[in-house]
């Protein structure tokens, strides 16, 4: 059965699959109106979305197919204290796909091993968002007409964005992408995603302090909001809640054909003054999510008994009970599940759900 829990689920050629529908049901989407009719997508949002959510819904419902599920954890029988695992078991007896976000960072990972249908991750906490990726890289296919040979500047909040590691994660299997990484000390890229994605693939990478001296290198900029649910302190989030804004002198920096992406919601990191400057691809990026989504869904239902669409095995993994993640937010640590961990080359152990590294189970 085929999942998407990161990104590195899905090949270089099932990416482009995906994103060669997605453009067909942009370019003829009668064709598709009856695709999923008799088939249900059940959403299981165990934390404030918009975007997301109503992409998915909106998807299942433009392909001819029926949405259930919940919105928030306190409707469900999260509240009585089920398990995602039980939880996944029940949903999958009711739904032909699921759909889950969850502030527990590898709860869908979690779920996955236990489904009887396709999961598909909507966002676990800072980890993984790839459906958000597949926005992005049809969102760059669109603005640029290409997924290869150009430069793009994530800026903001890179520690805890789940979009930015997810899409330096898929990036990093496409010819000559440059990335550069704008960010605050505070707020710089996980030590694991430089070192196992970007050194270990060979992706040229630098890191930089602010926006100006770089504009013109960019041919996409992703702009993201520092995220103050995922701080712990709040004084350190005041402290760089304001770090990167993005206005019209900015702009006047940067390729005339440069695309500025954010996955939204944003706070004030891009002025509404920059709204207007045909660069600005955030709110078309929008509807690409509810196009890709389309062709997700239509994808893993062709894939669900194809033994050629399997989720790959990424490496091996060994149960140790004396060590635990490191990560408050883990699966690991907040629910039953078995003791995961992943060796890594010449670096630490890390856990198998969140990538986290581990420490001694005392």
């Amino acid at each position: 059965m085929k999942h998407l829990i990161d990104p590195t689920d899905i090949s270089v050629a099932e990416t482009d699959e995906i994103i060669e529908l997605a453009l067909d049901i942009i370019a003829n989407p009668k064709k598709y109106a009856e695709y999923c009719k008799g088939k249900k997508l059940a959403t299981l949002f165990y934390e404030p979305s918009t975007r997301t959510r109503l992409s998915f819904t909106s998807a299942m419902m433009e392909l001819g197919g029926n949405v259930l599920g919940f919105s928030e954890a306190a409707s469900s029988s999260t509240a009585k204290g089920e398990s995602v695992q039980d939880t996944a078991k029940t949903v999958s007896c009711f739904a032909d796909l699921i759909a889950m976000r969850h502030f527990i960072e590898g709860a869908p990972l979690a779920a996955s091993k236990v489904s009887g249908v396709p999961i598909i991750n909507a966002g676990d906490g800072s980890h993984s968002h790839p459906t958000q990726t597949l926005t992005d890289l049809l969102t760059i296919t669109r603005e640029l007409g290409r997924l290869d040979n150009f430069t793009i500047g994530f800026c903001g909040d890179l520690k805890f964005g789940r979009t930015v590691h997810s899409l330096i994660k898929s990036l990093s299997a496409r010819s000559n992408v440059k990335v550069v990484l704008i960010a605050p000390n505070e707020l710089r890229l996980p030590g694991y995603i430089r070192h196992d994605v970007c050194e270990r693939l060979g992706v040229e990478y630098k890191e930089v302090s602010t926006m100006e001296e770089v504009m013109g290198e960019l041919d996409v900029l992703y702009m993201t909001r520092v995220q103050k649910e995922r701080f712990l302190d709040e004084d350190e989030f005041d402290r760089v809640k304001d770090s990167f804004v993005l206005d019209r002198k900015k702009m006047s920096l940067a390729k005339r054909n440069m695309a500025v992406l954010h996955p939204l919601p944003r706070v004030n990191e891009i002025l509404t003054e920059v709204d207007a400057d045909p660069r600005a691809a955030y709110f078309r990026q929008v509807e690409n999510g509810k196009f890709v989504r389309m062709a997700l869904i239509c994808k893993l239902l062709e894939w669900k008994n194809d033994p050629e669409h399997e989720t790959p095995i990424h490496f091996e993994t060994f149960e140790d009970k004396a060590l635990c993640c490191s990560n408050a937010k883990c699966i690991s640590n907040l629910e039953r599940v078995p003791m995961l961990f992943r060796h890594t080359e010449n670096g630490p152990i890390r856990c198998y759900y969140c990538d986290n590294k581990t420490r001694d189970n005392m």
